[in-house]
């Protein structure tokens, strides 16, 4: 099958086959960037050894550059090349839940270049999605990858949220619809109780079940700072609209919000995004709902607690 034209966005969102992953491969070993498909949420990748082709990320999402990426690679044997020291723990949470949304952070390898704000650490995951294992198979690097969207923007879960937020990516590989819909939960091994950097599709009480304690953030981390993971901004994965969360969104009085007001609820209306009560079916259309409210021109939007 050849890797034909997808939408209306020329030759440059393209289906995964072996023609498509053929000029991924080139564009990235080029020190280029392009956008692929994982399960959690798409990710605009680059060569994590290139330090002009991380700047491409950061230049087209317009992020700052104190904010770390995610390294993604094949296996763990990739991952432990990153890493300056590897504990037993971090075989044990790759043997559960890798591939798959956990990102772990280790000590930096010396040959690994900082990704964003210097620090000694990398932030490692194995993707369990065809299409990016498929991909760092054939590019041969380990990509540092954020989500493909414009810095603080809602993160994108199909290949169109990736060109309407990043109009000028030079290629995305078109994987459908992310299947968990919200990032990696992120953890620091590097301490003697795992941290937990960033909530994600991963709770901690599977996660506890395998490594025992984890210990929460204990205060928030300044804007500009350096930091070892992505997701711990103030401000992140946020619509152009104002969100308010609401105990009971029908007990709301529209009439002082900015409007028109949408809604994201587990019940029909007008104005309203339907989600399912499952929290896995919530979390895979939660991105992809706040797109479709945001696109509609809403200036508010109110969502029902879980």
């Amino acid at each position: 099958m050849s890797s034909a034209v997808i939408g209306s966005a020329a030759n440059r969102v393209v289906r995964p086959d072996a023609e498509g992953l053929r000029r991924a491969a080139e564009i990235l070993r080029a020190g280029s960037v392009v956008a692929f498909p994982t399960e959690t949420v798409y990710g605009l990748g680059a060569d994590a050894f290139s330090a002009k082709a991380v700047a491409e990320i950061y230049r087209l999402k317009n992020r700052p550059t104190w904010n770390p990426l995610i390294v993604h690679v094949p296996d763990v044997a990739a991952a432990r090349e990153l890493a300056g020291e590897w504990p037993d723990r971090a075989d044990e949470l790759a043997a559960a839940f890798w591939p798959g949304p956990l990102t772990l952070v280790v000590r930096r390898a010396a040959h690994l270049p900082g990704i964003g704000a210097a620090n000694d650490t990398v932030a490692v995951r194995i993707p369990a999605h065809p299409v990016a294992l498929d991909l760092l198979r054939a590019s041969g690097l380990p990509l540092a990858a954020p989500s493909a969207n414009r810095s603080e923007g809602i993160s994108p879960t199909t290949a169109g949220h990736v060109i309407r937020s990043l109009p000028d990516v030079p290629l995305v590989l078109d994987g459908g619809a992310c299947s968990w819909g919200i990032e990696s939960t992120v953890l620091d091994l590097t301490g003697e109780v795992p941290r937990l950097l960033r909530p994600g599709a991963l709770g901690l009480r599977v996660l506890r079940d395998v490594t025992g304690p984890i210990a929460l953030p204990e205060s928030e981390t300044v804007d500009g700072t350096a930091r070892p993971s992505p997701g711990m901004s103030r401000r992140h994965y946020a619509p152009r609209a104002t969100v308010i969360l609401c105990e009971d969104v029908t007990g709301v009085d529209r009439f002082t919000l900015a409007g028109p007001v949408g809604v994201l609820t587990y019940e029909g209306g007008e104005g309203t995004e339907v989600l399912s009560a499952d929290p896995r079916e919530y979390a895979a259309d939660l991105y992809a709902a706040l797109h479709r409210l945001d696109d509609a021109g809403f200036a508010t939007i109110l969502i029902q607690e879980c």
